[in-house]
């Protein structure tokens, strides 16, 4: 014990900050004001009046913190920013979720005007994975633990100190009193047969009895904040990609892409896209609800997917060597999944890219050749072998737009696609120019002898496919199952505790405590004095 202990009357060794003496409960002097005991008759049982660091010290920068984060006002307000926080995430959709080409400094402020631009320069756009997101959640734990550490070392002390025999002071000012009860032998082995009945454990000292049940009910709180803590450390693991992967990615009809956070280990291949709609006509359990329906209704999202894993490691630039790993059908809440990943049908562009364009080229009304232009391949010229002469791609637009500076492409992805083409003639040996626009030729000359049309064209959809790995589902589960026990555990069951203190020819006072329901208390009151001479007890906090 430190200089600063107190000892009481009874010879107990209290530490400092002590309100109620942890063995007989006598209050000690110059201390009750911590609880507010010097203004109330009833004394606080809270904490059972033991000495709380948060309370006691507050000399040093550590005593300081420990007293800031050990308020339950500040965990509170942790909680409630938090919350606010995460609430204005959901405004507009995260980074990884924008479905654009558009850099974000630019979607936002594009797709949502002023509010978007600060939602980004606020970096709410990539909020969950942020450090001071992550610094939040922290503190809230931080905040738990110090918090119950503050409360339950100093609460278990109490209880695993506290004396059967206690100071008659502490008795008489507890919330529920009967005094000065004249009671005989009968009336004792009475009362001490119904709290046994009960299920209250009787002990006794020099005539002294305390009972006592259901003291577990006090950790529920403690219990709650375990699951609590466990919860909050599986959200913060899910900042780590080993843990925790939520990504996205767009793969076309017939390409094999990178499966991302996979560290270039999977590779994923879209050999087909299947999109169905309802059909009234053949599908008569939906006729009746189909016919006020104006647009198409989709029936069916589908990706005909195989993964692949890479066989040995791939330098940058190298193509990788790959191995089928599974295959199947990706269908809206349907994923294909493989080693702890699963990839969700989460978005589609339906034929909204050209996949390939077919032309041919004629002279005088006669067919010099054709030929195909793969988007994919973009190759620089085409030799038509009928006639032995050269198409040349001058300028290839994948999204054609018009600016200032003339035709540029706005992306990489053929959604528009612009092409520029020079035709040898075989008459004069000169060459022709073509503009491929809107699936449709114009010829750049009017002098053009050449004639190029379009004979073919073969669009393809691309699928957007979420990729989910979470191993903090455990985590979470674990620490909602805890939760739920302290929760049970600090609702249905209450800690209740009888004091029967002697004071001589036959006196007896009786002192009652319970953590909660104290309407059942005295329900259950009228049990225990059954048979007896026990006056009505007294709720001394109604009275004061």
């Amino acid at each position: 014990m430190s200089d600063q202990s107190i000892r009481c009357e009874c010879g107990h060794l209290n530490k400092e900050g002590t309100i109620l003496c942890e063995a007989c409960g006598k209050p000690i002097e110059g201390n009750q004001h911590i609880d507010g005991n010097d203004e109330k008759h009833v004394l606080e049982m809270r904490y059972e009046g033991s000495a709380r660091r948060s309370q006691t010290y507050k000399r040093t920068f550590v005593d300081k913190t420990w007293a800031f984060f050990s308020s339950v006002k500040v965990g509170v307000w942790l909680i409630v920013i938090t919350v606010v926080l995460s609430a204005l995430g959901t405004v507009y959709p995260q980074e990884q979720f924008k479905n654009s080409p558009l850099p974000s400094s630019q979607f936002y402020a594009e797709e949502y005007g002023f509010t978007g631009q600060i939602f980004y320069q606020l970096g709410f756009h990539n909020m969950y994975s942020s450090w001071w997101y992550i610094t939040l959640v922290a503190l809230i734990g931080v905040s738990i633990i110090i918090a119950s550490i503050d409360r339950y070392v100093p609460l278990r002390r109490a209880l695993n100190n506290q004396k059967t025999k206690r100071h008659e002071v502490f008795v008489k000012r507890q919330r529920l009193v009967s005094k000065d009860n004249q009671l005989n032998e009968d009336d004792v082995n009475k009362l001490r047969e119904n709290l046994k009945s009960r299920r209250y454990k009787v002990y006794e000292d020099d005539g002294h009895i305390m009972a006592e049940k259901n003291r577990f009910s006090r950790w529920g709180a403690y219990v709650n904040h375990i699951g609590l803590i466990i919860i909050l450390l599986a959200a913060i693991f899910r900042m780590f990609e080993v843990m925790h992967v939520d990504d996205y990615v767009w793969v076309r009809e017939g390409e094999t892409r990178v499966v991302p956070s996979t560290n270039q280990e999977y590779y994923v291949e879209n050999t087909g896209f299947v999109y169905e709609e309802y059909d009234p006509e053949t599908q008569e359990q939906f006729s009746r609800a189909l016919e006020d329906v104006e647009e198409p209704v989709p029936k069916n999202f589908q990706t005909n997917a195989v993964i692949y894993r890479t066989t040995e490691e791939t330098l940058p630039g190298q193509e990788p060597e790959l191995e089928e790993v599974t295959r199947g059908e990706i269908r809206l809440n349907q994923p294909v999944t493989f080693d702890g990943y699963a990839l969700y049908q989460a978005g589609t562009q339906l034929e909204a890219e050209y996949d390939s364009m077919s032309f041919d080229v004629q002279l005088n009304d006669e067919v010099l050749g054709e030929f195909t232009f793969y988007s994919d391949e973009a190759p620089p010229e085409f030799h038509l072998e009928e006639s032995d002469i050269m198409v040349s791609v001058d300028d290839w637009y994948p999204e054609l737009e018009f600016t200032e500076n003339g035709p540029s492409s706005f992306s990489k992805f053929p959604r528009n696609p612009g092409l520029i083409f020079s035709v040898e003639n075989p008459d004069t040996g000169d060459s022709e120019r073509f503009f491929y626009l809107q699936e449709d030729i114009i010829p750049l000359s009017e002098d053009n002898e050449l004639v190029m049309n379009v004979t073919g064209i073969d669009r393809r959809s691309a699928s957007g496919l979420t990729v989910k790995k979470d191993n903090t589902l455990p985590l979470f589960g674990l620490g909602a199952g805890i939760f739920m026990i302290g929760v049970v555990q600090g609702l249905y069951w209450y800690h209740r505790r009888v004091w029967i203190h002697p004071k001589g020819e036959g006196i007896y006072h009786i002192g009652i405590h319970t953590n909660k329901n104290w309407y059942g208390m005295k329900q259950e009151l009228e049990k225990i004095t059954e048979d007896t001479n026990v006056q009505e007890f007294e709720d001394q906090q109604e009275l004061k």
